[in-house]
């Protein structure tokens, strides 16, 4: 993962095209920039009805769950940083806001879910293995509502992330729109094929899971690189796994139960 990362082109906002369109994207999307280093871990000031007047956007809020989540067994002080950076309340449902900082998922529309905060951060803590700096380039297949792709974006150098559902493509440009994060690239696309234009990954992660790891994903993956995604077992049930790539080879370990969508191919 120290090697050179391969220079990546124009910013596209689906996969389906052989080139970038001639559009600059400030026309095609608003540019989506790194929150200033002097509000990162502070109450945002978006100016969104969600978690109005309620304490949402609340330090003491996001610091609760955070401590909740390192007495969880949450570790890697970067992924405790991150969760407590951003905002949940503003990626769910205004009837669910209250619930936002439980630690529990919620339906985001289309059938799909916002992961549990200790999920999240479990996922990410095994995406980083231990590195001492941020990740390189990342693949996130399930964008959902773009709130896993937030967090990524401050311990990882660039995040994409596919999303096959354009409803949900949509509402995570929506939510993502305000926070300017410079280094979060949006794809509507089949995360089943992954997105081999931006290939090798330092670390890839899914939100979905299948009966196996799709092929592509491992063909995308850095050597070095490191993949973290739920499958489901021969017994029927869903499991997180871990796929290290090597230059011998693939190593798998099989973690703990989980519970995600299933993981589907093709768009909608």
């Amino acid at each position: 993962m120290t090697q050179q990362r391969p220079a990546f082109p124009l910013k596209l906002d689906s996969v389906s095209g052989n080139k970038p369109k001639a559009k600059p994207m400030a026309e095609a999307r608003p540019a989506i920039k790194a929150m200033p280093a002097s509000t990162r871990g502070q109450g945002h000031s978006l100016d969104k009805s969600q978690g109005q007047g309620i304490g949402m956007d609340s330090v003491a809020v996001r610091a609760r769950m955070v401590q909740k989540l390192a007495q969880g067994g949450i570790q890697d002080a970067a992924v405790l940083q991150a969760m407590g950076t951003v905002e949940r309340h503003r990626f769910v449902e205004t009837a669910l806001v209250n619930q936002a900082y439980e630690d529990t998922s919620l339906p985001i529309g289309l059938g799909q879910t916002i992961s549990k905060p200790n999920v999240v951060a479990r996922m990410i803590e095994l995406l980083r293995h231990g590195a001492t700096g941020k990740l390189g380039r990342v693949l996130e297949v399930g964008t959902g509502c773009g709130y896993q792709a937030a967090v990524l974006s401050h311990i990882a150098i660039e995040v994409y992330s596919i999303e096959r559902l354009k409803g949900l493509h949509e509402k995570a440009r929506e939510n993502l729109r305000a926070f300017r994060l410079h280094n979060v690239h949006l794809l509507f696309g089949d995360g089943m094929e992954g997105f081999a234009k931006g290939a090798p990954y330092a670390a890839i992660i899914a939100a979905a899971g299948g009966n196996n790891i799709p092929q592509p994903w491992l063909d995308q993956l850095a050597v070095g690189g490191r993949l973290v995604a739920p499958m489901v077992t021969p017994a029927g049930h869903q499991a997180l796994v871990v796929v290290d790539k090597t230059a011998q080879g693939f190593q798998h370990q099989v973690l703990e139960a989980v519970h995600f969508v299933p993981l589907k191919s093709g768009i909608s």
